[in-house]
């Protein structure tokens, strides 16, 4: 089979200029970005939620989505978001807010950690568009994934949140628990209730050194 046929099959979607233009936006965004507190680029992470949404069947629309779900957060807010709308269409736009929990143009503005995760589950609690429950899920699982392996190496990786130990590993819980429930066929729910628990055992060993030293948590 050649190339140009597999390009034509209608079992095969379609990946083309406005995938490559998000990810130009991106770059353009976040190029500058490294993931917190270490030296790896912060669009490895994008690339990583973009390739996890286009393997578990997302569209383009799904899949630019995915490159450009951070973009409001940290980029410029209800602005950026327009932008995104006129540059790819309402529909990315929609995805990219749901997977928004704040969208204030100064991304030192935003509010409580707590208050904002509480709101985002709620929100993916009851979500029933497959599309932006498919960049939850990639996002929720490289970021799960990457937080486990540095503080696996590392366990002052922990340091860099806005949360301790314990409740960040109870935020990932709650939202693989809101996915296997609004998207029960997807092919990564393993993979991300793994990542979970390797969290958890994480987490959990971190917060029982902290008490053993009387630190706080």
């Amino acid at each position: 089979m050649t190339e140009e046929t597999i390009r034509r099959s209608p079992r095969v979607p379609h990946f083309g200029r406005r995938t490559e233009e998000a990810f130009r936006y991106a770059l353009a965004l976040h190029g500058a970005q490294v993931r917190k507190g270490g030296p790896v680029p912060y669009v490895s992470h994008l690339l990583a939620v973009a390739s996890i949404v286009m393997e578990d069947g997302g569209d383009e629309d799904a899949v630019v989505g995915a490159l450009l779900h951070d973009a409001a957060e940290d980029q410029g807010g209800e602005p950026r978001l327009e932008d995104i709308a006129h540059r790819f269409g309402g529909r990315v736009a929609e995805i990219v807010r749901a997977c928004s929990d704040s969208l204030v143009e100064d991304p030192r503005d935003k509010g409580p950690w707590e208050v904002r995760k509480a709101a985002y589950v709620a929100r993916l609690g009851e979500e029933t568009d497959a599309g932006i429950l498919r960049v939850a899920l990639g996002d929720k699982l490289h970021n799960a994934r990457a937080i486990a392996s540095d503080a696996a190496a590392d366990p002052r990786a922990w340091d860099r949140f806005n949360a301790p130990p314990d409740r960040i590993a109870a935020y990932y819980r709650a939202c693989q628990a809101a996915l296997a429930r609004r998207l029960p066929g997807s092919r990564f729910l393993p993979d991300l209730e793994l990542a979970v628990l390797r969290l958890e055992a994480l987490a959990a060993a971190e917060m029982a050194v902290r008490r053993e030293a009387g630190r706080p948590a």
